[in-house]
């Protein structure tokens, strides 16, 4: 186990962030998994790393926070996170975030105070959008704790379902017995790239979605547009990859040209609570229409926190056989269950989907027909029947995903 930690901590560091000489190292980590921060601290130390400077949260706390603490609490960031965010952002420092949480740890919590929270996070702009542009490398990995762990495997005592996570964990970022975790993941980018580059070859203009449980949506891609996955640069050139795992290549839509319905094939977890069986319905790109039998409150706050929330900012494809929908269990955790299943995401757009978009002002993305929000919400519609097909720049039509897995 703990060579396999090693291993994991390496990824992250080497890999993920791809930390430099002389940099610094901002990581974010619940308390419970304090064991693998130091880890990855002193992992990143040993590349040359500047300074790991860690910023702490607690479930625990932060529930206690939204239940009782004053009410004008929520409609503020505080200074210190702000400056720590931006300053840090600013100066080109790594970032590495490592996701633990309780699925539902602000169930029963006022929905008010998530969303005035949620709409607290515009005085993070600066650092939203420099991270949004990729202009420090960051990168999201995750960790079980028992919360999550007995919500994945409820049959299984706490113990049980910690080694059963470790092990879906371990699968997903390519770590096994005796291998080398960096060069499988040298490899899975570089199968990526490929499938980049097929799709932006065919000059797409527009996309079909069809399946069984009822996503007929079509959904046009802006001019200049560019599809991405496995690996971003940041503004000095260096490689970094910002999810692991990661099975997608991505794109933005057209703000404005998006109609139809979108129906979920997962659950989403947002702001600490689940929304179930739901559905969008989009004219001229707008959400015009939700519904969800479970959460529909946490849905309508989440496609309303500001205008741009209400678009669609990326479009992502993921072959139904991935490495995360060969684990066989539902993870409560978008990280992972977003690389199980094509997904799109309503709020901003990654500046980069468009030929020169990281060099863009907001009006010039704007121009370009991206979308831009203080949120970045991945939700999955893939299925086993999902069908793409593609209406390309010369008029042809190319089927791009069939019976769920690309066709190309």
């Amino acid at each position: 186990m703990n060579a396999k930690l090693e291993q994991y901590a390496r990824l992250a560091v080497r890999v993920g962030v791809n930390i430099r000489e002389g940099q610094n190292l901002v990581i974010s980590c619940p308390v419970e998994c304090a064991y693998f921060a130091r880890m990855c601290a002193t992992e990143a130390y040993a590349a040359g790393c500047r300074e790991v400077i860690v910023n702490w949260s607690d479930d625990y706390l932060s529930r206690e926070k939204f239940l009782k603490a004053s009410d004008d609490v929520f409609d503020h960031i505080p200074s210190w996170q702000k400056a720590l965010l931006t300053e840090n952002a600013k100066q080109g420092s790594a970032f590495l975030h490592i996701g633990a949480s309780d699925p539902e740890k602000f169930r029963g919590v006022d929905p008010d105070r998530l969303r005035r929270n949620s709409l607290a996070a515009a005085e993070l702009s600066e650092y939203r959008e420099l991270s949004m542009s990729n202009y420090f490398p960051w990168c999201i990995v995750s960790v079980p704790i028992p919360s999550w762990a007995r919500k994945v495997f409820p049959g299984l005592d706490d113990e049980a379902a910690m080694a059963a996570l470790w092990d879906r964990i371990f699968d997903a970022v390519r770590i096994c017995d005796g291998g080398d975790a960096v060069e499988q993941w040298q490899n899975h980018i570089a199968t990526l790239k490929q499938r980049q580059d097929k799709l932006n070859a065919l000059h797409i203009k527009q996309l079909h979605y069809k399946n069984s449980l009822g996503t007929d949506l079509t959904v046009e891609l802006p001019e200049g547009h560019q599809w991405l996955g496995g690996s971003e640069v940041d503004h000095t050139g260096v490689e970094f990859v910002a999810n692991m795992p990661t099975e997608e290549v991505f794109t933005a839509p057209k703000k404005t040209g998006v109609n139809g319905v979108a129906v979920a094939s997962m659950p989403l977890v947002y702001n600490g609570n689940i929304i179930e069986d739901f559905s969008l319905t989009f004219e001229d790109g707008r959400i015009v229409a939700v519904s969800a039998a479970k959460g529909e409150e946490f849905l309508r706050a989440a496609t309303s926190m500001d205008d741009g929330a209400a678009f669609l900012g990326e479009v992502a494809l993921v072959p139904y056989d991935s490495a995360i929908r060969r684990a066989g269990v539902l993870f409560y955790n978008t990280l992972f269950d977003e690389n199980a299943s094509c997904h799109f995401a309503f709020g901003s757009a990654y500046p980069a989907c468009v030929k020169g978009g990281s060099e863009m002002d907001k009006e010039q993305l704007a121009q370009s027909g991206l979308n831009s929000s203080i949120t970045h919400v991945d939700f999955m519609i893939g299925t086993s029947d999902l069908s793409i097909t593609a209406l390309c720049e010369d008029g042809s039509r190319v089927p791009i995903f069939a019976d769920g897995m690309f066709a190309m």
